[in-house]
């Protein structure tokens, strides 16, 4: 595929295959004839509202066709499509839409914030004109928003301007021919990339409105889908099914399955690879600033176990507390920069924490001879104990490997003696028992980094995406007077 448009991109597919399956949700599917039709009524709506090249029309929906069709739309318009989740609280989504200064808000109907807002059936039916539209092309092709650790919102605009990226869709290995199965909340980043990637290519993309553990795996046996997003959030609560529930259906087409957003427990990604078989599992790290990155197979974890890959696009290095870089096997900062030094991204509402052209994002890690990167945890995440470093997401996983945990999250609380202590928030299976749990995870962690004090709660303690924040998770402990001991 040339250089295409985003705003061009489902007319070229609408041209090739009109009446072939383009996207489809709960609700049934699109052809790319059908898309590129009503994608062209919603943004003649969108222009007639106000909307002009190079704005910022903020995306409040949950997952499925409309959620993608609004972003086209908006592309066609010449503006930038800025995903929120659809369930933020009002004074969260007033933030973040005053931060981009949003020229409209495209949510469900009902939804009140402090910028003209329209539900995406008001849209279409405003109009009825559904021929194409000049190609229009924004300056920046993406807005996401990311609160990292502190929960304080920021946008990342994106430096590249709204083509289609054909080559980024290939090294995802997609293909024209292909089902890509998507239940990761296209409010980030990484599924929000993912899922235009696959339409880039042509691929059949099938969108869940949630994501459901069985779901999923009937959702491949029935679509046949053969490329699939996941966190190993997801893995975990897929691969905690029942046999008899796993055995029902057929996920044979598989080809590709990418997981990436948090660190994957080894046990449960060697648990995926025995079972899908190594060429299929691919895990990435990166950021949604894109400045660099890391990819590794199935094949090449089982001869690097733990590893999230070798670089593959831009620089990363390993330096110590002073900026120095250091030698392979001794745990640093990772830090980042685009290839040639190029600015991939634009913050609002923050500041870069850039030195000498290198950025960090928090993480820690270390390469080993081979060049392959090993991460820790998030610097802002460690925990000090006498003295010793402990890196929260070890713990979590040696906790996650029990089968009767179905979340965790591990926080440092102050400890008179130690300096602090390890906290583990356990959201437990039924029949959990508090002391199997501390010999389990005893069988697997040095004693300094096991919990000491541990609390069970009735909630999922990662978002839909994978993500904890551990910060807020230990800032309410604290405010409570820490009644976990």
């Amino acid at each position: 595929m040339d250089r295409t448009p985003l705003s061009a991109l489902l007319r070229r597919h609408a041209e090739r295959a009109p009446h072939e399956p383009a996207i489809s949700d709960d609700r049934g599917t699109l052809t790319w004839l059908e898309l590129e039709r009503r994608t062209n009524r919603a943004a003649r709506a969108l222009i007639a509202a106000g909307v002009k090249p190079d704005d910022l029309v903020t995306i409040a929906l949950p997952n499925g066709t409309d959620f993608l069709e609004a972003c086209f739309a908006i592309w066609k318009a010449g503006a930038t499509p800025q995903p929120v989740s659809s369930r933020l609280p009002r004074v969260e989504i007033d933030a973040i839409v005053d931060l981009a200064r949003s020229a409209t808000v495209i949510a469900l109907p009902g939804c009140e914030v402090s910028r003209p807002t329209l539900a995406y059936a008001d849209l279409l039916a405003r109009e009825g004109d559904d021929r194409p539209l000049p190609d229009l092309v924004a300056r920046c092709w993406k807005a996401p928003t990311s609160g990292g650790s502190t929960g304080r919102p920021k946008l990342i605009l994106a430096t590249q301007a709204a083509y289609a990226d054909p080559a980024n869709a290939g090294a995802w290995r997609l293909a024209p021919d292909q089902v890509a199965l998507m239940p990761g909340p296209l409010y980030h980043n990484a599924p929000f990339v993912m899922a235009v990637s696959a339409m880039t290519v042509g691929a059949h993309l099938v969108i869940m409105p949630r994501f459901d553990a069985e779901g999923v795996l009937a959702a491949l046996d029935r679509h046949g889908a053969t490329w699939v997003y996941l966190v190993p959030t997801m893995m975990s609560r897929i691969w905690r099914l029942e046999e008899a529930v796993k055995a029902r259906y057929d996920v044979s087409s598989l080809t590709t399955l990418w997981h990436l957003a948090a660190p994957c427990p080894p046990w449960l990604k060697e648990a995926w690879i025995n079972w899908l078989g190594p060429d299929v599992v691919w895990e990435i790290y990166a950021a949604t600033e894109g400045l660099a990155g890391t990819v590794i197979s199935g094949s090449e974890w089982l001869e690097h176990r733990g590893s999230v890959g070798r670089v593959f696009a831009g620089e990363i290095k390993i330096c110590d507390d002073d900026g120095c870089e250091v030698p392979p096997g001794v745990i640093g900062e990772v830090f980042m920069r685009a290839a040639g030094g190029a600015s991939a991204y634009a913050y609002v509402g923050a500041t870069a924490d850039i030195r000498d052209g290198w950025q960090s994002l928090g993480d820690m890690g270390h390469f080993d001879g081979d060049g392959y990167l090993y991460l820790a945890d998030r610097r802002a995440d460690m925990i000090l104990v006498g003295g010793s470093n402990v890196y929260p997401a070890e713990v979590e996983a040696a906790l996650e490997e029990h089968p009767r945990v179905r979340s965790c999250a591990v926080v440092g609380l102050p400890d008179e003696d130690l300096g602090s202590r390890i906290h583990a928030i356990v959201e437990p299976a039924d029949g959990l028992d508090e002391a199997a749990l501390r010999a389990f995870v005893a069988g697997r962690l040095a004693a300094y980094k096991r919990p000491r004090t541990y609390e069970m709660v009735r909630r999922p303690l990662r978002d839909s995406a994978g993500k904890v924040r551990r910060a807020q998770l230990r800032d309410e402990r604290l405010a409570h007077g820490d009644k976990a001991r």
